[in-house]
């Protein structure tokens, strides 16, 4: 807040502050909702609705919604793009400048917090992500019952509706096909009309996606991005590709290391990769699949404002003599977004969904889960754990079990979870409820006969 008062960054040295205030602030607010979101409308996904259709009206709404043919993978997608783009937008309105000074901080403290952007990345995970997960994956039902949430659910449907997205169709139609399998689906065969239609923004979606991928690439060849001075424009585009391929790895992880929990050890494979990343995942007395999910959150943000700075054009320079009003849409960082969000994104997750085994062998794999669960591990995102019960204080949230009991009550009530509503197929992208998924189908067994005991 301190840089853009002193019109250190981006947007704030263009404009008045309070433009980046509103801005960044309005992106922040809207972010936490996102994540929270999600993690109720995934975390839900296995709950009989009508147990709270009295009790929380506008997640009933939600959940219905979602839960209709493949709405809950079609909302996934649009949502993904949400938290990139308004990622994108928090860089661009809060992403220092060069060499800036702060509050007469030493030289060194400057480079590494503001001039990097370290500080932006701190407070975009903590509070505009993190803490909302948290809360989320406890407190699905009262997170969720807002017309907030309801109106973010539906923007995230528009977006994919709108067919921006829908080269990664293409995609996943690809892959499954490469991999031998099929693709299932819970929706009647499309119509004449319908596919027409489908096809249009197919195509129209890979026609614009192959032109970001040209203004962008030619942007960073002739140093029209918002890159650090000093970095040689081939240097750019490698970290380019670099930061895609890493943010699709911590992308499809979340993807392998679901299907993981339905796997027992003995069908995880032969890979000594894949037993590895098993068996540190699900070690005994540990949550380090809630742990991972803590740590790969700073990592991705991470990835994403640096794939933003990159990417992001400058405000003088029109790429391919665009107008000055389209080349004011290129500034915000929408053109990387769409890249980050289907190559970046959307296709690891397919492929890591089609080939989940293949995913858990990688030996990179093994290696950023080591990398995340140390982030996690030395606490430097602790603190929206603390935002989260600050929170959870005030607005009043609930857990869950006050409102509709504990799985194991459900059961007992004859209204048990349906694990059917979430599935891992070939193809079909489902994430991770936030921190609510802990445990493997084993450990669920061995929990309920305990109970039973």
């Amino acid at each position: 807040m301190g840089l853009i008062a002193n019109k250190q960054t981006n947007l704030s040295s263009k404009s008045s502050p309070w433009v980046s205030y509103l801005v960044i602030w309005a992106g922040v607010i809207w972010l936490t909702m996102i994540e929270g979101t999600q993690a109720s409308l995934v975390g839900l996904a296995k709950v009989d609705e009508e147990i709270f259709e009295n009790t929380h009206p506008i997640t009933f709404r939600c959940c219905h919604v979602t839960s209709e043919g493949d709405r809950l993978e079609r909302y996934l997608l649009g949502r993904q793009f949400m938290v990139c783009m308004i990622i994108f937008l928090i860089n661009f309105s809060g992403g220092p400048i060069a060499d800036v000074e702060l509050w007469g901080f030493p030289t060194a403290i400057n480079h590494i917090f503001f001039t990097s952007g370290l500080a932006m990345i701190f407070f975009t995970v903590m509070v505009g992500q993190l803490n909302s997960q948290i809360n989320a994956s406890k407190c699905m039902l009262d997170y969720c019952n807002n017309t907030f949430a309801f109106i973010t659910m539906w923007f995230a449907l528009g977006i994919e509706f709108s067919g921006l997205l829908h080269a990664t169709y293409l995609i996943q139609m690809t892959v499954v096909k490469l991999s031998g399998k099929e693709m299932t689906t819970k929706e009647q065969p499309r119509t004449t009309a319908q596919s027409i239609f489908f096809w249009f923004r197919c195509l129209m979606s890979l026609a614009i996606l192959c032109g970001c991928f040209a203004v962008t690439v030619v942007a960073i060849l002739d140093k029209e991005t918002t890159m650090w001075k000093g970095v040689s424009s081939t240097a750019a585009l490698i970290t380019f590709f670099v930061l895609i391929c890493i943010v699709g790895m911590l992308e499809g992880m979340q993807i392998a290391f679901f299907f993981a929990t339905k796997l027992e050890p003995a069908d995880v494979g032969d890979s000594y990769f894949a037993k590895k990343t098993y068996e540190l995942l699900f070690k005994e007395g540990e949550n380090n699949l809630s742990n991972f999910m803590d740590g790969r959150q700073l990592f991705v943000v991470a990835g994403m404002f640096l794939v933003a700075r990159v990417t992001s054009l400058s405000l003088e320079d029109n790429t391919f003599g665009v107008p000055d009003g389209l080349q004011a849409v290129f500034s915000t960082g929408i053109l990387g977004a769409i890249i980050l969000t289907i190559i970046g994104s959307i296709t690891w997750q397919i492929v890591a969904s089609t080939f989940p085994q293949a995913f858990l062998g990688n030996p990179l794999t093994y290696v950023l889960l080591r990398v995340c669960l140390f982030v996690h591990t030395i606490g430097i995102c602790s603190s929206a754990w603390v935002l989260a019960e600050i929170y959870k204080k005030t607005a009043g949230l609930q857990k869950d079990s006050v409102y509709i009991g504990t799985r194991e009550e459900r059961k007992m009530m004859r209204m048990p979870d349906q694990s059917i509503k979430i599935r891992i197929t070939p193809g079909h992208i489902i994430k991770l409820p936030a921190f609510a998924e802990k445990t493997p189908q084993s450990a669920d067994i061995e929990k309920d006969i305990a109970l039973k005991h």
